[in-house]
């Protein structure tokens, strides 16, 4: 007999997602884009004019300097780069001595007013996680829009001579995004541990370039990827596919467990695909939280209980999935 409707995420847990001390800032500083490619799930634009503000940017920088607890502070958008608070936040870090990621687009460095981004990130040895959905010209260009594969071929180029993928303190990691689900042949994204190997082959032998990691994502249903779905009529499917390949073992490696997500107006998530469906972090009280509350309650672990929902199984299908790319092995 077919199932017709999904196990709600938490049941198939067993027991409620705990949160574990936090080290780890995300920090979406808006939603303007130079791109507007067709999986975002933030809906990002060069039409988007939602950013940080100076008063947010202050309490953010205030509660990197405030917790030695933070590790890494991590970057993303829209294409980051671009929107306010982005040199002060990654300064703030980099003098707390914390590590700092920038989840890059590439293409940003050959818009006006952005051309120097690379040589900024080098000397703040700043980690670039950099989006390349396939290491074929083709692929790329159908998801991101004509032209972005030789734009991201020739920004790689770039931070290889500046040091990135061939020094130490200079990280470059690459992200692999499956294509759109199709009705009828849905799949998850291929085996990290496989895929890299490929990726770094075709990239050195075509084009000379280097890159240390490669992340393999999940294409979750959210923002674009959800109405594309749904526009299909294959949204409950797709997660249906994704429930039918839950892995209990990716949980314990859950991004959300140690991680705080933080929109552009200060508002706290557990994680960023939370955030953009709009389910706020909650403390056992049900009291939502903002930045300029953690500095009040001078504590960052107030939340025991990660905020669940059927996307979640998009992060714990197969290998699992998240912003640092399969949570386990194949192996």
């Amino acid at each position: 007999m077919l199932k017709t409707t999904l196990t709600p995420f938490d049941h198939k847990l067993g027991s409620p997602l705990t949160k574990q001390p936090i080290s780890v800032l995300q920090i979406n500083l808006g939603k303007r884009c130079n791109l507007a490619c067709t999986h975002c799930h933030v809906e990002a634009s060069p039409k988007r004019t939602e950013e940080l503000s100076p008063e947010i940017c202050d309490q953010l920088i205030e509660l990197i300097h405030r917790f030695p607890q933070i590790q890494t502070v991590d970057l993303t958008g829209g294409a980051p780069e671009m929107n306010y608070g982005f040199k002060p936040l990654v300064e703030a870090a980099r003098l707390c001595e914390k590590e700092v990621i920038v989840r890059s687009n590439l293409t940003i460095y050959f818009v006006d007013g952005f051309q120097e981004i690379p040589e900024y990130c080098a000397r703040h040895q700043v980690r670039i996680i950099a989006s390349l959905p396939c290491y074929l010209e083709d692929n790329v260009d159908k998801m991101r829009g004509k032209g972005v594969y030789q734009d991201s071929i020739a920004a790689i180029q770039r931070l290889n001579q500046l040091g990135y993928g061939r020094q130490q303190n200079l990280v470059l990691d690459l992200v692999y995004n499956p294509p759109l689900p199709q009705p009828q042949s849905f799949s998850l994204p291929p085996e990290q541990q496989q895929l890299d190997p490929a990726y770094k082959h075709y990239l050195k032998q075509h084009f000379d370039l280097d890159f240390n990691q490669l992340f393999t994502i999940t294409n979750l249903p959210i923002g674009r990827t959800k109405f594309y779905l749904k526009n299909k009529n294959i949204h409950q499917p797709y997660l249906q596919f994704l429930e039918d390949n839950y892995n209990s073992q990716t949980t314990e490696h859950l991004m959300c467990r140690d991680q705080l997500s933080i929109d552009y107006l200060g508002n706290i998530y557990d994680c960023d695909f939370n955030q953009m469906e709009n389910i706020p972090a909650q403390t056992s009280t049900g009291e939502l939280l903002t930045i300029k509350k953690l500095l009040e309650f001078e504590n960052l672990d107030v939340i025991r209980e990660i905020q669940t929902a059927p996307f979640c199984y998009g992060c714990t299908a197969g290998c699992g999935s998240s912003c640092g790319g399969a949570l386990i092995s194949d192996d």
